[in-house]
Protein backbone atom coordinates (compact mmCIF):
# COMPACT_ATOMS: atom_id res chain seq x y z
CA UNK A 1 0.00 0.00 0.00
CA UNK A 2 1.82 3.38 -1.21
CA UNK A 3 1.84 6.26 0.92
CA UNK A 4 -0.37 8.05 -1.67
CA UNK A 5 -3.12 5.98 -0.86
CA UNK A 6 -2.43 6.19 2.81
CA UNK A 7 -3.12 9.86 2.55
CA UNK A 8 -6.97 9.27 2.38
CA UNK A 9 -8.56 6.46 4.80
CA UNK A 10 -11.97 4.94 4.15
CA UNK A 11 -13.40 7.06 7.01
CA UNK A 12 -11.82 10.66 5.74
CA UNK A 13 -14.03 9.54 2.40
CA UNK A 14 -17.41 9.11 4.59
CA UNK A 15 -16.73 11.95 6.30
CA UNK A 16 -16.05 13.67 2.96
CA UNK A 17 -19.48 12.20 1.77
CA UNK A 18 -21.15 13.58 4.72
CA UNK A 19 -20.12 17.27 5.21
CA UNK A 20 -17.72 16.79 8.24
CA UNK A 21 -15.02 18.33 6.30
CA UNK A 22 -13.30 21.72 6.69
CA UNK A 23 -12.56 23.36 2.78
CA UNK A 24 -8.81 22.29 3.06
CA UNK A 25 -9.65 18.53 4.26
CA UNK A 26 -12.23 18.41 1.44
CA UNK A 27 -10.11 19.82 -1.49
CA UNK A 28 -7.14 17.24 -0.40
CA UNK A 29 -9.87 14.59 -0.76
CA UNK A 30 -10.89 15.70 -4.73
CA UNK A 31 -7.78 16.57 -5.38
CA UNK A 32 -7.35 12.94 -4.16
CA UNK A 33 -9.93 11.36 -5.75
CA UNK A 34 -9.01 12.81 -8.95
CA UNK A 35 -6.00 11.04 -9.52
CA UNK A 36 -8.40 7.21 -8.37
CA UNK A 37 -11.90 7.32 -10.59
CA UNK A 38 -12.94 3.79 -9.26
CA UNK A 39 -12.77 5.47 -5.80
CA UNK A 40 -14.37 8.69 -7.19
CA UNK A 41 -17.45 6.58 -8.80
CA UNK A 42 -17.53 5.14 -5.39
CA UNK A 43 -17.85 8.33 -3.68
CA UNK A 44 -20.70 9.35 -6.16
CA UNK A 45 -23.10 6.55 -5.47
CA UNK A 46 -22.62 7.21 -1.48
CA UNK A 47 -23.66 10.89 -2.24
CA UNK A 48 -26.94 9.59 -4.43
CA UNK A 49 -27.50 7.37 -1.63
CA UNK A 50 -27.05 9.81 1.28
CA UNK A 51 -29.23 12.68 -0.85
CA UNK A 52 -31.82 9.97 -1.18
CA UNK A 53 -31.73 9.37 2.46
CA UNK A 54 -31.89 12.91 4.08
CA UNK A 55 -34.57 13.71 1.10
CA UNK A 56 -37.43 10.62 2.50
CA UNK A 57 -36.52 11.49 6.17
CA UNK A 58 -35.61 15.30 6.23
CA UNK A 59 -38.88 15.85 8.66
CA UNK A 60 -37.59 13.12 11.12
CA UNK A 61 -33.83 14.32 11.03
CA UNK A 62 -31.96 15.63 14.22
CA UNK A 63 -28.66 16.96 14.53
CA UNK A 64 -26.60 18.17 17.56
CA UNK A 65 -23.19 19.91 18.34
CA UNK A 66 -21.38 16.97 19.35
CA UNK A 67 -22.28 14.85 15.91
CA UNK A 68 -18.89 16.51 14.61
CA UNK A 69 -16.33 16.12 17.50
CA UNK A 70 -17.77 12.04 17.59
CA UNK A 71 -16.35 11.87 13.80
CA UNK A 72 -13.62 13.57 14.09
CA UNK A 73 -12.26 10.99 17.18
CA UNK A 74 -13.70 8.25 15.29
CA UNK A 75 -11.45 9.45 12.35
CA UNK A 76 -7.90 10.12 14.45
CA UNK A 77 -8.30 7.02 16.10
CA UNK A 78 -8.37 5.31 12.70
CA UNK A 79 -5.60 7.35 11.21
CA UNK A 80 -3.71 6.21 14.19
CA UNK A 81 -3.95 2.25 13.55
CA UNK A 82 -6.32 1.99 16.02
CA UNK A 83 -10.02 0.81 15.51
CA UNK A 84 -12.07 -0.53 18.48
CA UNK A 85 -15.40 -0.68 16.43
CA UNK A 86 -16.76 -2.01 13.75
CA UNK A 87 -15.59 -1.39 9.82
CA UNK A 88 -16.85 2.19 8.07
CA UNK A 89 -19.24 0.39 5.61
CA UNK A 90 -20.75 -1.69 8.33
CA UNK A 91 -21.09 1.74 11.10
CA UNK A 92 -22.82 3.27 7.66
CA UNK A 93 -25.62 0.83 7.23
CA UNK A 94 -26.33 -0.01 10.59
CA UNK A 95 -26.50 4.47 11.26
CA UNK A 96 -28.88 4.20 8.17
CA UNK A 97 -30.92 1.15 9.81
CA UNK A 98 -31.28 3.37 12.75
CA UNK A 99 -32.19 6.34 10.79
CA UNK A 100 -34.61 4.57 8.82
CA UNK A 101 -36.28 3.08 12.04
CA UNK A 102 -36.78 6.20 13.64
CA UNK A 103 -38.07 8.02 10.85
CA UNK A 104 -40.73 5.29 10.42
CA UNK A 105 -41.78 5.25 13.91
CA UNK A 106 -42.18 9.00 13.71
CA UNK A 107 -44.28 8.43 10.66
CA UNK A 108 -46.29 6.08 12.30
CA UNK A 109 -46.88 7.33 15.63
CA UNK A 110 -45.67 10.40 16.53
CA UNK A 111 -45.60 12.74 14.10
CA UNK A 112 -46.95 15.55 16.22
CA UNK A 113 -43.95 15.49 18.59
CA UNK A 114 -41.32 14.35 16.30
CA UNK A 115 -41.53 15.97 13.30
CA UNK A 116 -41.74 19.80 11.79
CA UNK A 117 -44.95 21.72 12.09
CA UNK A 118 -46.47 22.09 8.83
CA UNK A 119 -49.64 23.03 7.19
CA UNK A 120 -51.56 20.30 5.61
CA UNK A 121 -51.04 22.22 2.44
CA UNK A 122 -47.63 21.79 2.56
CA UNK A 123 -47.73 18.10 4.02
CA UNK A 124 -49.99 16.96 0.99
CA UNK A 125 -48.73 19.22 -1.64
CA UNK A 126 -48.59 17.58 -5.02
CA UNK A 127 -45.23 18.58 -5.92
CA UNK A 128 -43.83 16.40 -2.86
CA UNK A 129 -45.55 13.05 -3.36
CA UNK A 130 -43.27 12.74 -6.79
CA UNK A 131 -39.75 13.24 -4.51
CA UNK A 132 -41.19 10.88 -1.25
CA UNK A 133 -42.56 7.87 -4.22
CA UNK A 134 -38.59 8.47 -6.06
CA UNK A 135 -36.75 8.82 -2.39
CA UNK A 136 -38.37 5.48 -1.45
CA UNK A 137 -37.72 3.96 -4.91
CA UNK A 138 -34.27 4.37 -4.41
CA UNK A 139 -34.10 2.81 -0.90
CA UNK A 140 -35.84 -0.12 -1.65
CA UNK A 141 -35.50 -0.63 -5.53
CA UNK A 142 -32.44 -1.96 -5.43
CA UNK A 143 -32.48 -4.13 -2.20
CA UNK A 144 -31.89 -7.87 -3.15
CA UNK A 145 -33.07 -10.06 0.06
CA UNK A 146 -35.53 -7.43 1.51
CA UNK A 147 -37.49 -5.61 -0.77
CA UNK A 148 -41.06 -5.59 0.84
CA UNK A 149 -42.20 -7.03 3.56
CA UNK A 150 -44.86 -8.67 2.70
CA UNK A 151 -44.28 -10.86 -0.79
CA UNK A 152 -46.78 -11.46 -4.16
CA UNK A 153 -47.88 -14.99 -2.57
CA UNK A 154 -49.41 -13.26 0.39
CA UNK A 155 -51.41 -10.76 -2.34
CA UNK A 156 -54.32 -11.14 -0.47
CA UNK A 157 -53.14 -10.32 3.22
CA UNK A 158 -51.04 -7.12 1.47
CA UNK A 159 -54.53 -5.70 -0.03
CA UNK A 160 -56.31 -5.89 3.25
CA UNK A 161 -53.34 -5.05 5.54
CA UNK A 162 -52.33 -1.84 3.53
CA UNK A 163 -55.72 -1.48 2.80
CA UNK A 164 -56.85 -1.15 6.18
CA UNK A 165 -53.89 1.21 7.23
CA UNK A 166 -54.60 3.56 4.28
CA UNK A 167 -58.42 3.24 5.42
CA UNK A 168 -59.12 2.89 1.37
CA UNK A 169 -60.25 -0.28 -0.26
CA UNK A 170 -56.96 -0.99 -2.00
CA UNK A 171 -56.76 -3.46 -5.32
CA UNK A 172 -53.27 -4.45 -6.09
CA UNK A 173 -53.33 -3.69 -9.89
CA UNK A 174 -52.39 -6.53 -12.29
CA UNK A 175 -50.13 -5.33 -14.78
CA UNK A 176 -48.54 -8.44 -16.09
CA UNK A 177 -49.64 -7.42 -19.45
CA UNK A 178 -47.57 -4.63 -19.97
CA UNK A 179 -44.43 -7.40 -18.64
CA UNK A 180 -44.28 -6.66 -14.95
CA UNK A 181 -45.14 -9.26 -12.11
CA UNK A 182 -45.66 -7.94 -8.22
CA UNK A 183 -42.76 -8.40 -5.81
CA UNK A 184 -44.91 -7.59 -3.03
CA UNK A 185 -45.09 -4.32 -0.97
CA UNK A 186 -44.82 -2.25 2.66
CA UNK A 187 -45.89 0.05 4.56
CA UNK A 188 -43.88 3.32 4.22
CA UNK A 189 -44.56 7.12 5.78
CA UNK A 190 -46.43 9.76 2.89
CA UNK A 191 -46.62 13.23 4.02
CA UNK A 192 -46.64 11.96 7.95
CA UNK A 193 -48.79 9.28 7.95
CA UNK A 194 -49.36 5.87 7.06
CA UNK A 195 -48.91 4.87 3.42
CA UNK A 196 -48.22 2.08 1.05
CA UNK A 197 -45.37 1.12 -1.18
CA UNK A 198 -45.85 -2.05 -4.37
CA UNK A 199 -43.25 -3.04 -6.03
CA UNK A 200 -43.24 -4.72 -9.53
CA UNK A 201 -40.15 -6.23 -11.88
CA UNK A 202 -40.43 -7.28 -15.43
CA UNK A 203 -38.29 -10.53 -16.77
CA UNK A 204 -34.78 -8.70 -16.65
CA UNK A 205 -35.33 -7.61 -12.83
CA UNK A 206 -35.59 -4.31 -13.80
CA UNK A 207 -38.18 -2.61 -11.05
CA UNK A 208 -40.85 -0.26 -10.53
CA UNK A 209 -42.77 1.03 -7.74
CA UNK A 210 -46.31 2.38 -7.04
CA UNK A 211 -47.10 4.81 -3.99
CA UNK A 212 -50.12 5.60 -2.69
CA UNK A 213 -50.97 8.33 0.37
CA UNK A 214 -53.63 10.02 2.06
CA UNK A 215 -54.33 13.56 0.25
CA UNK A 216 -55.29 15.19 3.32
CA UNK A 217 -56.45 19.15 1.42
CA UNK A 218 -58.50 16.72 -0.81
CA UNK A 219 -57.23 18.37 -4.27
CA UNK A 220 -57.47 16.79 -7.04
CA UNK A 221 -54.64 16.87 -10.06
CA UNK A 222 -54.15 15.35 -13.45
CA UNK A 223 -51.45 13.20 -14.59
CA UNK A 224 -47.95 14.95 -14.04
CA UNK A 225 -44.50 13.97 -14.49
CA UNK A 226 -41.39 14.22 -12.82
CA UNK A 227 -38.05 13.60 -13.38
CA UNK A 228 -34.80 13.46 -11.09
CA UNK A 229 -30.92 12.89 -12.24
CA UNK A 230 -32.47 12.38 -15.97
CA UNK A 231 -33.56 8.31 -16.10
CA UNK A 232 -35.51 8.35 -13.07
CA UNK A 233 -39.03 9.66 -13.57
CA UNK A 234 -42.26 9.15 -11.44
CA UNK A 235 -46.21 9.50 -13.46
CA UNK A 236 -48.42 10.72 -10.22
CA UNK A 237 -51.98 12.12 -9.91
CA UNK A 238 -53.85 12.82 -6.99
CA UNK A 239 -58.12 11.44 -7.11
CA UNK A 240 -59.98 12.47 -3.79
CA UNK A 241 -58.08 11.35 -0.73
CA UNK A 242 -55.71 9.32 -2.55
CA UNK A 243 -52.30 10.42 -4.00
CA UNK A 244 -50.54 8.03 -6.62
CA UNK A 245 -47.00 7.63 -8.16
CA UNK A 246 -45.59 4.96 -10.12
CA UNK A 247 -41.55 5.41 -10.16
CA UNK A 248 -39.03 3.79 -12.81
CA UNK A 249 -36.24 3.61 -14.48
CA UNK A 250 -38.25 2.73 -17.39
CA UNK A 251 -38.67 4.35 -21.15
CA UNK A 252 -41.19 7.22 -20.43
CA UNK A 253 -43.62 5.35 -23.02
CA UNK A 254 -43.43 2.37 -20.60
CA UNK A 255 -44.04 3.89 -17.52
CA UNK A 256 -46.68 6.07 -18.86
CA UNK A 257 -48.29 2.82 -20.05
CA UNK A 258 -47.87 1.34 -16.64
CA UNK A 259 -49.52 4.69 -14.64
CA UNK A 260 -52.80 4.60 -17.08
CA UNK A 261 -53.30 1.21 -16.09
CA UNK A 262 -53.25 1.31 -12.82
CA UNK A 263 -55.15 4.84 -12.88
CA UNK A 264 -57.60 2.19 -14.37
CA UNK A 265 -57.84 -0.56 -12.22
CA UNK A 266 -57.85 1.72 -9.15
CA UNK A 267 -60.54 3.87 -10.69
CA UNK A 268 -62.50 0.16 -11.07
CA UNK A 269 -62.12 -0.71 -7.39
CA UNK A 270 -63.63 2.44 -6.52
CA UNK A 271 -66.44 2.21 -8.10
CA UNK A 272 -67.39 -1.35 -7.80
Amino acid sequence: MTDEFDTVSEDDLHAYVDGQLSQPERERIEAWLEKHPARAQEVREWQTQAAALQEHFAPYARGDEGDRALVSVRRRRNQGGVDSGPTPMFRRIAAGLLIFAAGALAGMYTPGILAPVRSPEMAASPDSLPRQAQSAFLVYASEVRHPVEVGADQQAHLATWLGKRLDYGLKIPDLAALGFSLVGGRLIPVNGTAGAMLMYEDGTGQRLTVLLGRNRDNRETSFRIASQGGSLETFYWIDGEIGYAVTGEVPRSLLQKVADECYRQFEGAEAS
